[in-house]
């Protein structure tokens, strides 16, 4: 596939991305890291990060005094040390192997918390979230799903915001940990600029969903993105 091919795919998978997550509050990675992945492997998970640490500042600026403080404070003790495992995960453990094992979790926890178990917001849960969380965003660029399940029954702007926040500063924090041992990668810096324009775009373009999501379906449409987004991760790891 030529480069001009490439970015032009990229572009409409970002854009859609953009318009799933700008409703939901999560989604970017699920739609357009699986397809960074098929066209050009080398740009992952380093576009992904780059991308996923510039969108939430056009969703703090909307919807950013709805954020939960409090269980963020929670989630980031967990997302450092699972910061830390993501890298060594990326330096040393098969991502397939890691995107197998989590997707199929993901949807066994959409699964359980669809019709039996209801995940309480204690600290425990929060930092268990952060911890799987900062290892799989690390290592494969798809984060949102441990922590949008916790927050599954939360308003439409609060989720949102909560887990605007939440990307924002865990895609630096992995970000730096990949940098730290040499694993930053400049070319997927300069890629991601070139594609924020398609961002504010997706963004643009989400409002009208999000009126939709917000009108009661919060819940439905976090577990249909979680469960999307493990499928992603399975198919992916099953494809290489």
């Amino acid at each position: 596939m030529s480069p001009v091919a490439v970015f032009v795919v990229l572009a409409v998978a970002v854009t859609v991305g953009a318009v799933v997550q700008g409703a939901v509050g999560l989604g970017l990675g699920l739609v357009a890291a699986p397809i960074a992945t098929m066209v050009d492997p080398s740009l992952m998970p380093g576009v992904m990060l780059w991308l996923a640490a510039t969108y939430p500042v056009l969703t703090l600026v909307k919807e950013g005094g709805a954020s939960d403080w409090h269980g963020l404070g929670w989630a980031f003790a967990g997302r450092v040390p699972g910061t830390v495992a993501g890298v060594a995960v990326v330096s040393l453990v098969s991502a397939r192997l890691l995107g197998l094992l989590v997707g199929l979790v993901v949807l066994v926890a959409v699964v359980l918390t669809w019709r039996v178990v209801t995940l309480p917001m204690r600290r425990g849960v929060l930092v268990g979230a952060g911890l799987v969380s900062g290892v799989t965003g690390t290592a494969t660029s798809i984060g949102g799903p441990p922590l949008a399940l916790v927050y599954q029954h939360e308003t439409g702007a609060r989720l949102r915001a909560t887990m605007a926040t939440y990307f924002l500063v865990g895609a630096l924090l992995s970000l730096a940990g990949l940098a730290l041992v040499g694993k930053g990668d400049a070319h997927a810096a300069g890629y991601a600029v070139a594609l924020v324009p398609f961002l504010v775009l997706g963004f643009v373009l989400s409002g009208s969903v999000r009126r939709h999501v917000d009108a009661g379906r919060t819940r439905s449409a976090v577990l249909v993105v979680c469960a999307a987004s493990a499928t992603a991760l399975v198919v992916r790891s099953l494809l290489g």
